[in-house]
């Protein structure tokens, strides 16, 4: 009886200090499997979250034909003439066409992009005889293969124009460029204000200084000479330009 009451008290005395002292008294059974240890510089993964997978290899070739975005959009810009453009994306990319087209479509929607002048005005539409000129997003060799028809040689590297054709290089828009300084949604928005600039008759122009940002129609893929990576011709409702480069 006295051996019982002095365990039952030990005992009792034992949980009251645990649970003074905040440790968790263990249930019976197996212990509890302790959470992931975060490695150094990265997250621990939530539980169920299955790893990443490794990015897709963007493809050097297609089929060399394209698929046309369906539908269109109202009519963008205030004023001034209207400029009517199609969307293709070539097969064998695995890229959608939609959403390539939707992208386009907020781009030059923008009133920071070439309709923020108020002098011009732009409409995506289906039908190859109505359009003004065609954006292409293509393969590196299809792009350099479509670009050299036009005497412009882009190595399979950059995007090209010419006349009425805006070919966008499919390596560009899912990797940018190296060391560009700024999100990938930043480039894309670039390179189509940029390509689609030359077709409204935009030359390229020079970075106006160090720390400035760059004119959209400077040459940014190869490079930002001391300038900061911009996607819009107009800043701040401003036509924002540099030198031109002859």
């Amino acid at each position: 009886m006295y051996r019982r009451r002095r365990r039952s008290l030990l005992l009792g005395l034992v949980l009251v200090a645990a649970a003074a002292g905040g440790v968790a008294v263990a249930r019976t059974g197996p212990p509890p499997t302790p959470p992931p240890t975060a490695l150094p510089g990265r997250l621990p993964q939530a539980a169920g979250a299955g790893t990443h997978a490794a990015p897709q290899p963007v493809p050097s070739t297609g089929a060399g034909r394209f698929a046309a975005a369906g539908g269109g959009t109202s009519v963008q810009g205030e004023d001034g003439p209207l400029r009517r453009y199609r969307v293709v994306v070539e097969q064998g990319t695995g890229q959608d066409v939609d959403a390539f087209a939707a992208s386009v479509d907020e781009t030059l929607a923008d009133p920071r992009s070439w309709i923020g002048s108020g002098e011009l005005r732009v409409q995506r539409v289906a039908d190859r005889a109505e359009a003004d000129f065609t954006i292409y997003l293509a393969t590196p060799v299809t792009s350099e293969r479509m670009c050299a028809e036009g005497g412009l040689s882009t190595e399979g590297y950059t995007s090209c124009r010419l006349p009425g054709r805006v070919v966008i290089n499919l390596a560009r828009w899912m990797e940018a460029v190296p060391d560009y300084g700024a999100p990938l949604s930043v480039y894309r928005t670039y390179v189509i204000n940029h390509e689609v600039g030359h077709e409204f008759g935009e030359g390229h122009e020079a970075c106006p200084g160090p720390g400035r940002p760059a004119p959209v129609m400077q040459q940014q893929t190869y490079g930002l000479d001391g300038c900061l990576a911009n996607a819009w011709p107009y800043v701040d409702g401003r036509r924002y330009a540099g030198e031109i480069i002859p």
